[in-house]
């Protein structure tokens, strides 16, 4: 299974610069998506179904242009979730999941921390997330958390580490929330097999030349859970699709 994952930061404005040619040609069997800003009745369903995605799901936030998830698949899940059942979470609209016969793959938004309130939330959720996830896992042993974690993991997944290490999203706080939920039993896919500097996910659109000076973060992640480790067979991040501030990242699992 080919699953991509893919902050479009407007899934409207992403579909203006050639998104659903772009998917054709990527040609994953599951795509997740983040930061949607839409509800689906806002979005050319029948375009995503012309392109052989026939199966697509979509969890909006209340809030209208803001945040929101979706799925689209090839295949046709047993069973799709929308959101986690915790109420501060879900009306932001950060999380879906579809249920396969031999896994289950979800698409992340978690918050970033753009001031104190939202940090302070962003915390909460992260908590609040680990303990659903601990409990999910028992019942889905077989799971792969796609999405834009708003975190960096380690000093190789930011340009700067040092000037940015009181800046949001490469906290010592969030980055070890982070080892801790990879050390509960998940793998960094694309770091299980490329230890490699300079590959990030995310550049600011506050100076125009960080993308082209490859000045980013790598803040999208696919995790896979311990028991498909053997069955990763590619991870790779698509720099070179430009819908959107983030980039696409790739899983194959066997």
């Amino acid at each position: 299974m080919k699953i991509i994952s893919y902050n479009v930061n407007g899934i409207r404005a992403a579909i203006s610069k050639g998104f659903i040619e772009w998917l054709q040609q990527a040609n994953p069997d599951v795509i997740c998506l983040q930061e949607i800003k839409a509800t689906s009745e806002q979005v050319p369903l029948e375009a995503f179904e012309a392109a052989g995605y026939p199966y697509h799901y979509w969890f909006s936030a209340t809030k209208k242009g803001y945040s929101g998830v979706a799925i689209l698949s090839k295949i046709k899940p047993n069973n799709v979730v929308y959101g986690t059942g915790i109420e501060h979470m879900d009306f932001e609209g950060r999380n879906i999941r579809v249920d396969f016969d031999e896994l289950s793959v979800m698409s992340l938004y978690l918050p970033s921390g753009t001031n104190i309130e939202r940090l302070s939330h962003k915390f909460t959720y992260m908590d609040d997330f680990q303990e659903y996830i601990t409990r999910l896992k028992v019942e889905i042993p077989n799971l792969v958390i796609c999405g834009d974690y708003n975190i960096c993991h380690e000093a190789i997944d930011i340009h700067d580490p040092v000037r940015n290490k009181k800046t949001s999203g490469f906290l010592p706080e969030e980055r070890a929330w982070l080892d801790l939920f990879l050390k509960n039993g998940f793998i960094d896919s694309f770091r299980y097999l490329n230890k490699e500097p300079d590959n990030y996910t995310w550049w600011t659109m506050r100076f125009p030349s960080a993308r082209l000076n490859n000045k980013g973060w790598r803040i999208d992640y696919c995790l896979v859970s311990e028991p498909l480790k053997d069955k990763i067979k590619r991870a790779l991040i698509l720099p070179e699709a430009k819908h959107s501030d983030h980039c696409p990242i790739v899983v194959e699992i066997e």
